[in-house]
């Protein structure tokens, strides 16, 4: 239960920094994406299972609050954690490599399913300038954000993994 508690805290200061203080911050009017720095850190550090319900409920915030269609960014963040989630077994916590290059892979994953729905089927064609405008510059700011965040994320993963430890050789 704490687990579930602290995850729903760490979502929804993430989603509040990511949406009032970085919309403040901009760099060219682009934002870091935080959510999908959550939902992948926590799909590889945990697991599929995870990771796609914190990727579920990333989006379900998104959705809720964006205005857009209900579910689009459930199911595309839901995916995201799920699929980081598949390198659970090659994760090893003091390599950043592994997690910066899965988190560049969501973002970009998740910016050109974002053209291809928003843009692309309502016949707006300027890729180079949705990809060199938009999808870079987020790309280098969460990955810059990725490097604090990443560790924030294993530092309260490894308290709670130990705290559960703990308490469950109380039963044994």
């Amino acid at each position: 239960m704490r687990r579930k508690i602290v995850v729903f805290i760490i979502i929804i200061v993430c989603y509040l920094l990511q949406t009032t203080v970085f919309s403040i911050f901009r760099f060219a009017s682009i934002s870091p994406n935080l959510l999908i720095i959550v939902a992948s850190a926590f799909g590889f550090m945990r697991g599929k299972k995870e990771g796609l319900w914190i990727g579920f409920f990333c989006g379900l915030l998104l959705d809720i609050w964006s205005g857009g269609v209900i579910g689009f960014y459930s199911l595309l963040y839901m995916y995201i954690g799920y699929f980081n989630g598949m390198f659970r077994k090659v994760f090893y916590p003091e390599d950043i490599k592994l997690p910066l290059l899965l988190i560049a892979g969501s973002d970009i994953a998740c910016n050109m399913l974002i053209y291809l729905v928003m843009f692309l089927l309502r016949n707006r064609y300027h890729f180079n300038y949705y990809f060199l405008h938009l999808m870079l510059p987020e790309l280098v700011y969460t990955m810059v954000m990725t490097i604090f965040l990443y560790f924030i994320i294993l530092k309260i993963n490894q308290r709670l993994e130990a705290i559960e430890k703990r308490s469950a050789s109380k039963f044994v």
